[in-house]
């Protein structure tokens, strides 16, 4: 499987995930932490999807805590 597939699904399956889970916050905001903890861990040498998944899945759970206070104000003031 090229890179290139590797990373188109193992963005699905953290985005699937985050999106059923109601975690994901701003669209743009939420693909870029996605593909920058992907990017990441190509860089580390890493192919597994799975585990590219879960990891980006855990780096969006980290900053999405660190940001979610902004993400509810934008919400609410728009």
């Amino acid at each position: 499987m090229s890179i290139r597939c590797t990373v188109e699904s193992a963005f699905f399956i953290a985005w699937s995930c985050l999106e059923q889970s109601g975690e994901l916050g701003p669209p743009d905001e939420s693909a870029n932490v996605i593909l920058d903890a992907i990017e990441g861990q190509l860089r580390t040498g890493e192919r597994r999807q799975l585990m590219l998944a879960n990891k980006a899945i855990d780096a969006y759970r980290a900053h999405a805590a660190l940001h979610r206070s902004s993400w509810n104000r934008e919400a609410r003031f728009g």
